[in-house]
């Protein structure tokens, strides 16, 4: 039992201490995801795929309601922001493992912006869903 514990105590202190992956740009995509359930992107072509975020506006309007979003949902740290690039830190409320989520903006045809994401568990392999709820209410907040 007490090594139970002492287990459970220190899972924080591991969530905190481990360095993300590679992330970022490379060319005018982001990383792929793993092969494991516990990452989604807009930007993959298997089961890890889910719909961009489509803006009518430009660039500079679709990442200030994106910083906005993000800045409205708890537990988040925005780690970088560039003018086409963001990248946020997610922690979960029990333990405080970290996600991490990056979307990347591209200016399509017209007044138009197309955000593409990428949102993984640094830890584990699955992660019960929850990258792919969080995006899903990324999105639907969007497009309120």
């Amino acid at each position: 039992m007490k090594n139970l514990y002492l287990l459970l105590c220190s899972l924080p202190l591991v969530s905190c201490s481990v360095t993300p992956p590679k992330l970022g740009v490379s060319g005018e995509v982001l990383q792929d995801c793993p092969i494991t359930p516990n990452c989604i992107s807009s930007m993959d072509n298997d089961s890890h795929d889910i719909a961009p975020i489509l803006f009518n506006g430009s660039m500079a309007e679709a990442r200030g309601k994106l910083v906005s979003i993000i800045n409205s949902l708890p537990r988040t740290t925005i780690v970088e922001e560039r003018d086409n690039y963001v990248r946020v830190e997610f922690r979960s409320q029990l333990i405080g493992f970290v996600d991490d989520v990056e979307f990347l903006l591209s200016q399509e045809q017209g007044d138009r912006t197309k955000i593409d994401f990428r949102s993984a568990s640094r830890l584990g392999l699955s992660d019960l869903g929850v990258n792919k709820a969080r995006m899903k209410n990324v999105k639907a907040l969007f497009s309120q």
